[in-house]
């Protein structure tokens, strides 16, 4: 080029003074396209630490043409149309190089973290759900993926995790998938996909329809089409096989159900099934639903954000539409007496012939995720604080007692969690902080290795002996093993909200500060103003200062002795 000017690293001979450093921004502009081009050859983690180092670089690696090459090298059938986002490359490059699924055995002596083989042709990962024998995984392009056989038994007793499973694409344009919500993974039968299909009567008219497959061997044994204005994102379902119901989420935040009977699933005949407005949106027509959950005898609706609720309503009283404060909070559907005394620590306002009646928990804050076990829950609220609620027999509440709580209960020393797990009498708590890093706390119940390296349990959230791999933000549990999920998101993931002063609880007096108050109140107790400077005199002297600076303090004391009234009041002194 024409520029021969190099950057020097030293001094230069006859100057004085250090030589300003050079930055990468002296460089000729025709060297941009081949540093991007350098860059795009890098490993995902290497592109990343290197936009870190400084402004210049920054702005090379965050170029979408050299997350494009990335994204194209480590997914080469990734399409234009998979990607989505304000930077769909760098998205999908980071998604598809941090996707994993993990998992770890309960029984044995040995606890190592296997790995299962990604689909080569999955857009990272979104959602998973094991079933007895099989594994599937829902990618962000809306592919459902059947890994079949991911389980094998090694001994009598003993799983492993097979790395050599067969990855099956069961389902396209899928939006959502639920399967029997029971933590045992034997009662797993049937997978429910909720799917956007394309109607046989208009072309180009897409209808919603849900799809019902084997889990065992992934054929689908029953379908459902609904109208193509009806617009679903979520499905779940409740209650046992002969009655189950089936809950639908709109676009718009209402919810539909319709009865199921698994047992006459697999007989080859047609019929039709009524689609219903669920009580939850017909009482309370104001309320927008964002997501749900649910398990065999209950559920659970979360509002959309908005303003918090004022008004703290109990399960005693029945709820009545507020249209002022109407998001931000949870409204629970409990279907059995025995769960609802566990949760709520009483069978007063239980009525067996209205099960659907929606009951409201009244939070200082935000809802923002729910974890549904059997007989407790768990709630995270907009500042990263865990509450839980419900039966706490084997302290699975995680408050270092094992006493019921019939409210939403504050859990101490756990700060916002990435996901909150519970089962059937222990839970969960994915955490990355900077004491203990990637880590899975957990309480409750340790019988059968479900809580590694606290086989005695836990009515305190505890540090568990789990290989927690890199960029992990999924987890669930079975009675045999421990699955955890790894795709970073560069857009999604917990935001968290910083506590305000005003409700962040009052730090812990030090001993330095009880000895401060102590003083005071001493000081405060002498009446004349000849008292309090003998008091101060006295403190002063028991520091551990020069003798120059004591005797500059006590004539200062001197000097207010002096110029103070001789009978001023104790107020004024």
């Amino acid at each position: 080029g024409t520029n021969n000017a190099r950057p020097c690293c030293g001094r230069d001979p006859g100057t004085e003074g250090p030589t300003p450093g050079v930055t990468l921004g002296v460089l000729p502009p025709p060297l941009f396209p081949q540093l991007d081009h350098i860059v795009s050859f890098l490993p995902v983690r290497d592109a990343v630490a290197l936009g870190q180092t400084c402004r210049y670089l920054r702005q090379a690696c965050d170029s979408e043409g050299v997350w494009r090459r990335v994204c194209r090298r480590l997914c080469p059938r990734l399409r234009q149309e998979g990607t989505a986002g304000a930077r769909p490359w760098k998205r999908a490059a980071i998604l598809n190089y941090t996707k994993g699924l993990y998992f770890q055995t309960f029984g044995g002596r040995r606890r190592y973290l296997s790995k299962s083989v990604a689909p080569l042709l999955s857009h990272g990962y979104r959602k998973f759900l094991p079933t007895k024998e099989h594994v599937f995984v829902l990618d962000h392009g809306g592919t459902l993926f059947f890994l079949r056989n991911a389980l094998v038994s090694s001994a009598p007793g003993h799983l492993q995790w097979k790395r050599a499973c067969r990855c099956v694409v069961l389902c396209r344009s899928a939006k959502d998938f639920t399967t029997d919500p029971r933590s045992d993974a034997g009662y797993r039968k049937y997978v429910y996909v909720l799917a956007a299909r394309e109607s046989a009567a208009g072309a180009g008219r897409v209808c919603d329809c849900v799809e019902v497959y084997l889990q065992s061997s992934g054929q689908r044994v029953f379908k459902m089409t609904f109208h193509a204005a009806m617009r679903f994102r979520q499905l779940v379902l409740v209650g046992q096989e002969t009655e189950r119901a089936l809950l639908l989420l709109t676009e718009e935040g209402k919810i539909y159900s319709l009865l199921v009977n698994e047992t006459q699933l697999d007989q080859p005949r047609s019929y039709t099934v009524q689609l219903a407005l669920r009580k939850v949106s017909r009482c309370l027509p104001h309320l927008a639903v964002r997501a749900m959950t649910s398990n065999q005898s209950s559920a659970a609706f979360l509002t959309a954000t908005g303003p918090p609720c004022s008004v703290t309503p109990t399960p005693r009283v029945p709820l009545t539409p507020d249209p002022q404060h109407p998001s931000g909070a949870v409204y629970f559907e409990v279907h059995a007496p025995g769960v609802y005394r566990d949760l709520f620590g009483t069978l007063h306002a239980f009525d067996p012939l209205d099960l659907q009646m929606p009951l409201a928990l009244g939070l200082p804050a935000k809802v923002v995720s729910c974890a549904l076990g059997y007989n407790h829950l768990g709630l995270l609220d907009e500042f990263g604080r865990l509450f839980m609620q419900g039966s706490n027999r084997y302290g699975q509440l995680g408050t270092g007692d094992k006493i019921d709580r019939g409210e939403p209960t504050l859990v101490q020393g756990l700060k916002c969690p990435l996901d909150v797990w519970c089962g059937l009498n222990h839970s969960l708590a994915l955490l990355c902080c900077r004491e203990l890093g990637q880590a899975v706390l957990g309480c409750g119940c340790g019988a059968g290795g479900r809580l590694p390296g606290w086989p005695k349990g836990s009515a305190t959230f505890v540090k568990l002996q789990v290989k927690v791999p890199l960029c992990a933000s999924r987890l669930c549990s079975t009675r045999e093993c421990l699955y955890l999920l790894s795709s970073h998101d560069i857009e999604g993931g917990p935001a968290y909200r910083e506590l305000p002063p005003s409700r962040a609880p009052p730090p812990p007096e030090s001993p330095g500060a009880q000895a401060c108050e102590q003083y005071l109140s001493q000081l405060q107790g002498c009446p004349t103003l000849a008292g309090r400077l003998a008091k101060v005199r006295e403190a002063v002297g028991a520091l551990p200062l020069p003798p120059c600076q004591k005797d500059f303090l006590w004539e200062a004391l001197e000097l207010i002795r002096r110029s103070a009234p001789p009978h001023s009041p104790p107020a004024c002194s």
